[in-house]
Formats: C-alpha cells, structure tokens, sequence
C-alpha cells in the first residue's frame, strides 16, 4: 500500500478486526473504544493486530511502538498505520 488514505486503513481495520474477533455489533463499535477494555482483543490478540498490520501495511512495527497509544483502538491503529506510511513515503520509499 503506498498511499496513507485514513478511510482504506480504516476500512481494512474494521474488517479485519469483525473478521477475526468476535464483535456483537460492528457498527456500534466506535473507532476510539479501547478494543482491550470492551474485550474484543487480548494479549494474544494483540500479537494478531501487528501481524495483520506488518502483512498488510508492509510496514514494521518495533517493540517500542506496540503500544497502546498505537494500539488500542480503531482510530489508533489507523493513525498509527497512516504515520508509518507517510514516513515511508516521505523517505521515498514506495
């Protein structure tokens, strides 16, 4: 993916996360709600989300950066996924 359009990155978020954990009603599921403290994900599933974002995204998550802040929400990971695209961008890189 070479571009950084927040709806795609969301898009692909929201249907990787109703695809792979049980979510009672996706479209409640607001984009800032904490996906460990309404129990969509756990520390295993957390392990799946960097997966799904370093096959998908073709970008590297480091240590440092699996973080809540990046993490924790719809609207995080795709924030997230959009700063590492763009920096890659920014470096040429395509």
């Amino acid at each position: 993916m070479s571009a950084a359009n927040p709806e795609v990155i969301r898009e692909r978020v929201r249907r990787f996360i109703a695809e792979n954990f049980y979510v009672p009603d996706m479209e409640k599921l607001a984009d800032d709600a904490s996906l460990v403290e309404t129990g969509i994900v756990d520390s295993t599933g957390i392990l799946e989300v960097l997966a799904f974002i370093e096959g998908t995204f073709e970008i590297t998550v480091a240590d440092t950066e699996a973080v809540p802040a990046n993490l924790d929400s719809i609207g995080n990971i795709v924030a997230f996924v959009g700063r590492k695209l763009a920096a890659r961008a920014a470096e040429g890189v395509p």
